[in-house]
């Protein structure tokens, strides 16, 4: 694999227990490949007995992150009973389903939630430089997404936080909201059924 990309940084190669393919990991990028590495297969591999996206589990183990090593201080924090459950999302204020979203995890008990605020759809960045210069971005921020009350716009401060977050999304690979990170370092893009939501955010609070 050296030879044929020189300057590719290599990361693992391990054999994969269908079709006798390799499975490659470099430069941030997961890739097949057969024994003798003459052809190179990039894409979903899904099992068609469970349905189950057998690439983007291994994703999630490989780009799964340390969760205390986020910048936590650049995100807004909500707390929610003893916020023993930690969970944080990156989020659009014009996005539809981050709102949704957040309409129902107002549920969630003894959590706390960071918002990483990752304006990516069209006029979001005003918004989030205003909520973000907010005396109080907690109640800006809920006043957008929970009551549709729009920030005042024109607001300035130092926005260098949200430069930081849009360069953490890119080296986490996350370009949709509202994406998860949960407590174990499992990123997840898009919602989860509040159920489910509430179950992952137990279960990756008891793997830390």
């Amino acid at each position: 694999m050296a030879k044929r990309f020189p300057y590719a940084k290599l990361i693992s190669i391990s054999k994969t227990p269908y079709l006798g393919l390799y499975e490659v990991v470099f430069d941030d990028q997961l890739v097949y490949t057969d024994e003798k590495m003459n052809y190179l297969f990039s894409g979903n591999v899904i099992d068609m007995h469970t349905m189950k996206n057998l690439t983007e589990e291994r994703e999630k183990q490989f780009y799964a992150i340390k969760f205390d090593a986020l910048p936590l201080e650049i995100a807004i924090k909500r707390v929610n009973g003893s916020g023993k459950r930690k969970l944080a999302i990156f989020t659009d204020p014009n996005c539809t389903y981050c709102r949704n979203l957040e309409k129902e995890m107002v549920k969630l008990d003894n959590a706390t939630v960071y918002f990483y605020i990752f304006p990516i759809l069209p006029g979001s960045e005003e918004k989030a430089r205003s909520i973000w210069c907010s005396p109080d971005r907690l109640k800006a921020w809920e006043d957008q997404m929970l009551r549709g009350v729009e920030p005042v716009l024109g607001s300035s401060c130092d926005t260098t936080a949200l430069t930081t977050v849009s360069k953490l999304a890119k080296k986490l690979k996350i370009t949709v909201t509202p994406t998860m990170v949960f407590e174990d370092g499992t990123i997840q893009p898009g919602s989860l059924p509040i159920d489910q939501l509430d179950n992952q955010l137990t279960a990756s609070s008891s793997k830390k």
